[in-house]
């Protein structure tokens, strides 16, 4: 059974997106089945891995509102091991539709049952609310990583994020766990970065990945290619920094892979 994760913050331009698309490819160039879950009216994860959302016939959407089952609606993408549950714009109403739904928080959970038995890792990108379609991704994960730019009030907004992650733990799901606090747009050369970095680890303490996503132009530029990071430049920094996040997951959930020829390396 797979792994669960969230990648939740209601700030936007956090690299949520960004996160969500290169970690979850990292995870699979180190040969980790890994599905993506779009659910992101957005869609930038989608188009982030090559997928133009218009031509997508079956969508997340389809799935938790249309009852599509999940299995019609993954797609392969550019990299091995790497597959992807598309999002498409009708996503924006999903929420007015599934209101009047018995159990709507759990629609995502029960749609995506059996999946998980196919994956090392299923990561799910969140839109930048904590509306029902980000109520659903908590609902159904094991874990949910937050990331936080270093920037000027980096911590806004956060408190609201984790009274939320303990609703959804006291009422929908008590295993929910905080994966960890990823710092993203990092630069050393600022005294802002390093105090924010200071700062959240203050806040969180070892919570925080020892990882940190540093800015990074190629990192910056692969989405407009259709291509995560690991296949625009592997030899960039943007690259090697979620390798580096995507070991330090595979090591914190060894337990889960013990049988893994990658981990008994």
């Amino acid at each position: 059974m797979g792994k669960i994760i969230s990648i939740a913050n209601q700030k936007g331009g956090v690299g949520k997106t960004t996160t969500a698309v290169n970690l979850a490819a990292s995870l699979a160039a180190i040969e980790h089945p890994t599905l993506i879950i779009d659910i992101d009216p957005q869609s930038n994860s989608t188009s982030g891995l090559g997928i133009e959302s218009k031509t997508v016939s079956n969508s997340v959407y389809e799935v938790m509102v249309g009852g599509v089952d999940v299995n019609d609606s993954i797609r392969e993408t550019e990299l091995p091991y790497l597959d992807l549950i598309p999002s498409h714009i009708n996503l924006v109403g999903a929420e007015i539709e599934m209101v009047d739904r018995n159990e709507r928080e759990r629609i995502l959970s029960k749609a995506i049952e059996g999946v998980d038995d196919k994956y090392d890792f299923i990561i799910i990108d969140c839109p930048p609310s904590l509306g029902l379609l980000t109520i659903n991704a908590l609902t159904a994960s094991d874990s949910v990583l937050i990331p936080v730019q270093c920037e000027y009030f980096a911590l806004e907004g956060l408190g609201q994020l984790l009274n939320t992650i303990k609703i959804v733990r006291q009422h929908l799901n008590t295993d929910l766990e905080i994966e960890g606090v990823l710092l993203t747009m990092y630069d050393s050369r600022t005294r802002l970065s390093n105090q924010v970095a200071e700062e959240v680890k203050r806040y969180f303490d070892d919570r925080v990945f020892s990882s940190v996503i540093a800015r990074n132009v190629r990192l910056a530029e692969a989405p407009s290619f259709g291509k995560p990071a690991i296949l625009y430049d592997a030899t960039s920094v943007g690259s090697k920094n979620y390798l580096s996040l995507a070991r330090e997951i595979i090591q914190r959930n060894k337990k889960l892979f013990k049988n893994s020829p990658v981990l008994s390396k």
